[in-house]
């Protein structure tokens, strides 16, 4: 009762004081002059990964380090199967062909990169060093490149920062760092006391509770998105949140010491990522060749409920594996 509790409330406050920490961080940016565009696409980026990243760096400090890649695998396979399926089952989304150019390319690379790193079966300190400064190069691609982007179609990439002062700014962004970080612990401390009752690894519970966990803020944004009639927003959301998941939450377990992966992570969880990496990659460059160049590409619902079918798949696999 106790476990299951502290999963629950983690999640809430997770979800939660990310939002505030985001709305802060971003605030505290434009207050100081930062370009809405710029703060989009890195503080806002960045923010809404968050509760991966503290998910990942309190299980890595407690020594449930698989826990933490698990996170970060599982969350990505969550944001295309579950989120991006989901969000095209409601409507389709209109994909702007900068993406093809510039995040599925640096999305492709980096999946690559962080197969060549760990195919030795161990995430060590250099590795993670290594994503890191991806992850940093990564950043200066994007930006200077959507900067320019920016600069030709003005309202290309629109970003809603609500307006606060200097104060309500720095309060938000204190108390969701303040919670993020108290929330995260209390769910680590949860799913790995849930992992030794039902007996399964913290891989398993990373992968799966925690993994679909924290990418509610994403499945939450992106519904909402499609809703209001902006799908094309889900699309960003999870191309740039699993970016950041390979890069920024994948390495924190190696930043504290080398973690020993298991086969099954790499040719069970690894692979399923990657192939529905390759499978939304090849679904938007097969769409586009039947277009112009002025013309976004379009996915539309069979695409969604191949992967929402692909997730259910996975489970069903990861359960019978155990």
């Amino acid at each position: 009762m106790l476990i299951g509790l502290a999963i629950i409330v983690g999640f809430i406050v997770l979800v939660f004081s990310s939002d505030l920490f985001v709305k802060g961080a971003a605030a505290i940016a434009q207050n100081f002059g930062v370009s809405p565009t710029l703060v989009g696409l890195t503080i806002v980026s960045i923010g809404t990964s968050s509760p991966e990243i503290l998910v990942s760096f309190s299980a890595a400090i407690t020594g449930a380090g698989e826990l933490a890649i698990g996170n970060a695998v599982g969350s990505n396979i969550a944001n295309i199967g579950l989120v991006l399926g989901a969000t095209l089952c409601l409507c389709s989304i209109k994909v702007a062909r900068v993406y093809l150019q510039l995040e599925i390319p640096i999305l492709l690379s980096i999946t690559a990169l962080a197969a060549v790193l760990i195919i030795d079966l161990e995430l060590s300190s250099i590795d993670s060093i290594l994503m890191l400064s991806a992850l940093l190069l990564a950043m200066y691609i994007i930006v200077r490149k959507r900067l320019t982007y920016a600069s030709i179609k003005p309202n290309a990439h629109n970003n809603n920062i609500e307006e606060l002062s200097r104060l309500k700014a720095s309060i938000f962004f204190l108390i969701g760092l303040v919670l993020l970080i108290v929330s995260s612990r209390l769910l680590v401390w949860g799913a790995t006391e849930a992992a030794m009752l039902l007996g399964v690894s913290e891989l398993v519970i990373g992968l799966t509770i925690v993994a679909v966990g924290t990418s509610l803020p994403e499945l939450a944004a992106s519904i909402a998105s499609a809703l209001k009639n902006h799908p094309d927003l889900a699309f960003g959301n999870v191309i740039g949140s699993n970016i950041f998941n390979l890069l920024a939450v994948m390495p924190i377990p190696g930043l504290i010491q080398s973690l020993s992966l298991n086969k099954d992570f790499l040719y069970r969880d690894f692979f399923t990522m990657s192939l529905l990496t390759l499978i939304l990659s090849g679904f938007v460059y097969a769409s586009s060749i039947k277009l112009n160049a002025n013309c976004s590409v379009v996915l539309g619902r069979k695409i969604g409920s191949i992967f929402v079918g692909a997730y259910v798949l996975y489970y069903y696999y990861l359960y019978i594996s155990m």
